[in-house]
């Protein structure tokens, strides 16, 4: 009895340090490891390595041959070794900002094994850290009211199934009767439903603007814009499905043609304004694409249009009736005077000179807008930044 009573033991015993082993397979290596003065030292724990890089987008970018011809690609540093870590720090601090890396060993690129902050996008997974201070610190999680992030499911009868919804709803929401405007969120070609609250630190953004008084309290939508998918890859019944940005129904008529099916969705679950006054559209790339188009189809339904990095025509083979007729719809759309139609788009962006010809077209037409253009191209970084410029000019009463 007593050997068996032991075995048991012994069993249990083993159990338990395996279901806790997380506890035990910490990293003594610090990376990354940010200095009083904003450098920034990576390490890599490889002793039998022959060679490690680091690869990020606070690194000088690096001219690559693609099939397409030249194309910037993200800087490469190599790093030195000593006693069997790989270590490489930056020459000069870092301005503040949210940046990414990886690392590559031998040929093999790797995420950092001492950083567990990481997000994806489409099928890169990146490490990041954040260098406080000035813009990044509305990336930051900060000691203010925080709002709410929901993942909500709807029915599109359109579409034909049921779809997934990120909304944000502000501080007190859940305590209060009060009613409060609308901001939908879209994201860019092979992003769903979680890449503005991940990649684009939406929720962030939007508590710190609010806590500031710089921002209304709002409730923020963001939709999964590929409209043959039910939610983002692996959270949906696909299973893990691998992400990609090749998907069918994107940007050929079917999520704009569904979209008053997501505002009449919100508008029955949450508090909302239900008036144009009270709605906001914006989006990245394709979000752009979609907001200009659902905003000139739809013209009584938003109040406020923003296009970040967007991409503006639909393709020459496209035969949906949302793009008929483009200039007709822009002309009914600017009539009903739009509060503010905003432009944004780096000085690099391969989309910068069809958002040129763009604008153009509503110059010769007399539409107002306001234009926003920076530095670089078709980044997070911009798009970060257009969303704390765009959302601080919503809904002024």
């Amino acid at each position: 009895m007593k050997k068996i009573i032991f075995t048991l033991a012994f069993v249990l015993l083993c159990a338990a340090a395996h279901a806790q082993q997380a506890l035990w397979d910490a990293s003594q290596i610090v990376s990354p490891e940010i200095h009083d003065d904003n450098t920034v030292t990576f390490r890599l724990l490889a002793p039998k390595a022959v060679k490690v890089q680091l690869t990020g987008d606070f690194l000088p970018s690096r001219k690559v041959q693609t099939p397409r011809g030249e194309a910037d690609a993200l800087g490469m540093a190599d790093m030195e070794e000593k006693n069997g870590v790989w270590e490489y720090t930056t020459p000069a601090p870092l301005a503040p900002e949210l940046y990414s890396y990886t690392m590559i060993v031998d040929g093999l690129k790797i995420n950092d094994p001492s950083n567990v902050h990481r997000i994806r996008d489409v099928r890169t997974v990146s490490d990041v850290f954040i260098i406080p201070g000035g813009q990044a610190d509305l990336y930051k999680i900060n000691d203010v009211p925080h709002g709410t992030l929901s993942k909500v499911w709807y029915y599109s009868p359109t579409l034909g199934m049921n779809r997934r919804l990120t909304v944000y709803t502000p501080a007190g929401y859940e305590s209060g009767n009060k009613r409060y405007p609308v901001f939908y969120l879209l994201h860019g070609m092979g992003g769903d439903e979680n890449a503005w609250s991940e990649l684009g630190r939406a929720s962030q953004i939007l508590d710190n603007l609010i806590a500031r008084g710089d921002a209304e309290p709002m409730i923020v939508v963001m939709t999964n814009g590929n409209a043959d998918l039910e939610a983002a890859p692996g959270e949906s019944s696909l299973g893990f499905a691998q992400p990609t940005s090749q998907l069918p129904k994107t940007m050929e008529g079917s999520f704009e043609q569904h979209f008053p099916e997501v505002v009449n969705f919100v508008d029955k679950t949450y508090r909302t304004v239900k008036s144009k006054k009270a709605r906001a559209i914006a989006g990245l790339s394709m979000g752009g694409f979609h907001s200009l188009h659902i905003s000139k189809q739809y013209p009584d339904m938003f109040d406020y249009v923003g296009l970040f990095s967007a991409a503006i025509m639909a393709r020459a083979n496209s035969q949906s009736p949302i793009y008929s007729d483009m200039e007709g719809k822009l002309k009914t759309q600017f009539a009903k005077k739009p509060a503010l139609y905003w432009i944004a788009i780096g000085d690099k962006d391969f989309l910068y000179e069809a958002n040129r010809e763009y604008r153009k077209l509503l110059d010769d037409n007399n539409w107002p807008y306001t234009y926003r253009e920076s530095s670089e191209g078709h980044i997070w970084r911009n798009w970060r930044i257009y969303l704390s410029e765009f959302v601080p000019m919503l809904f002024k009463k």
